[in-house]
């Protein structure tokens, strides 16, 4: 374990955007929006349902039924993780289809790409 002003090894391995430089305020904002967007376990677990989908898109309502959600409340976690980017939504036939936004989560992976060593 590395103590304070122990600056003999790193304490991780960071190559992320997050351990090089400062970050900009903006992408402080935008990652911070990501973040509170998957600070919630619906809504990380209705990512990851839709994401298992290996870039097809999803039916909201087999979302409701795979998740045991009412439709409403998967429509308003959606809408979160849509509003951070993370996935989109078209309309067919009267219904909306859901995929994961690939880009914004390979930025974010790219943001925290850090390895912790073994203490």
């Amino acid at each position: 374990m590395q103590r304070a002003g122990d600056a003999s090894r790193p304490a991780c391995d960071a190559s992320g955007p997050l351990f090089r430089e400062p970050i900009s305020a903006a992408t402080a904002s935008r990652l911070a929006g990501v973040f509170a967007a998957l600070a919630d376990p619906v809504r990380l677990r209705l990512l990851s349902l839709v994401a298992c989908r290996a870039g097809a898109q999803v039916c909201e309502c087999d979302l409701s039924d795979e998740s045991g959600l009412a439709p409403s409340a998967v429509l308003q976690h959606l809408a979160v993780l849509a509003t951070a980017g993370l996935v989109a939504g078209e309309q067919k036939d009267g219904w909306t289809f859901h995929s994961v936004q690939a880009r914004a989560l390979r930025e974010l992976a790219a943001a925290l790409n850090t390895s912790a060593n073994a203490a």
